[in-house]
């Protein structure tokens, strides 16, 4: 970890008064040259010394002066995970966490602690994990698989909802495991949840670039519906991301970049139950941003009356309104025809061109 994380994670972890203190060492012994007289009136006052020092850092813990860290031995079937944290815990398997696995088993349990705080109120569990959530995941599966007796390492710490949230940012900063659309989503939930909104009290609290946050922000907002389109959220980058939330923003190409996503998700669970590769995460976006760029020749919305006839056509559609047109010869009586206008305009609310946007 980078020295500039390092001590932003001191920072969050550390008490109001300052960082923790050391005790004093203890003097130093009598040089070896010094006369027999001397280092036996010196061994009372070292000894004094050291007790001295000691009586002094207990009273200083005991004030809170000077912090203790505990590590805790946990069962992890009582400890929760912080639904604040942008590492989605469903999504976790053993594939993807074999070698952190592995590494527990060869160097007998887990070395590195997790970070949790007290839950209250919950019968079912005593803490909950802001940072360690594949930790987390690791020792539960070893317990129910051949290890048993496996516990949870942590270190407990006093942290607000929105400590939590920088302390588990930090964390996954590094993980690559965590994909920028997760991360995206958590950010846009926390800057409502503990910012008030306000995009430059996050950046400034995160110690992240404005412009890079307002961008994970803009790709935070791309709808499942299109998300859906991929082979998986993890493929979901921001760098070529960002374009296409920008495309949505477009009230006219929008209901063609969603026409054009359900397709291709049909088309990617095509795939799957063939066993054959998804699609790539660059060709559908390039699929999608293609979607509603000419504008030369809008789609009509054209229902057949009887004998395959037209009865009614959506001229245009936009932010003044619905333009439709009534064909004669359509064959249909006034009930029928009255019930392919309403349908013309339901079909219209579901591609994001009705009346209500």
């Amino acid at each position: 970890m980078a020295r500039k994380q390092k001590d932003y994670l001191a920072d969050l972890l550390a008490d109001d008064d300052g960082a923790e203190a050391q005790a004093p060492s203890p003097a130093p012994a009598p040089a070896e040259t010094a006369p027999a007289t001397q280092s036996s009136e010196r061994q009372p006052r070292v000894r004094s010394t050291t007790l001295l020092g000691r009586e002094s850092a207990l009273a200083r813990a005991a004030t809170g002066e000077v912090r203790q860290v505990t590590q805790l031995l946990l069962d992890p079937a009582r400890v929760r995970v912080w639904p604040g944290n942008a590492r989605s815990y469903e999504h976790l398997t053993e594939e993807s966490c074999r070698e952190l696995i592995d590494s527990i088993v060869a160097e007998g349990g887990q070395k590195v602690p997790a970070v949790v705080r007290r839950v209250e109120g919950d019968p079912a569990y005593d803490y909950e994990v802001i940072a360690g959530t594949r930790r987390h995941w690791s020792i539960s599966w070893l317990r129910a698989n051949s290890y048993p007796d496996m516990k949870f390492v942590a270190q407990v710490a006093d942290l607000d909802d929105e400590a939590a949230f920088r302390l588990a940012d930090l964390e996954n900063r590094a993980r690559k495991d965590v994909s920028d659309l997760e991360r995206a989503r958590n950010y846009a939930a926390a800057l409502k949840a503990h910012y008030g909104n306000h995009l430059t009290r996050m950046a400034e609290r995160l110690k992240l670039s404005k412009g890079w946050l307002s961008k994970m922000l803009k790709v935070a907002s791309i709808p499942d519906s299109v998300i859906a389109a991929f082979a998986s959220p993890a493929e979901v980058q921001l760098k070529p991301a960002y374009p296409l939330a920008q495309a949505l923003d477009d009230k006219d190409r929008a209901p063609a970049i969603k026409r054009a996503a359900g397709a291709i998700a049909k088309e990617q669970a095509a795939l799957r139950e063939s066993g054959k590769a998804a699609l790539p995460s660059p060709e559908v976006i390039a699929r999608l941003l293609a979607a509603g760029q000419d504008k030369t020749a809008p789609e009509k919305l054209v229902l057949d009356g009887a004998h395959g006839r037209p009865a009614v056509t959506v001229q245009s559609s936009n932010r003044q309104g619905v333009t439709l047109r009534l064909h004669a010869g359509h064959g249909l009586s006034n009930e029928d025809l009255i019930n392919r206008l309403r349908d013309a305009l339901y079909q219209l609310e579901d591609e994001g061109r009705g009346l209500q946007r």
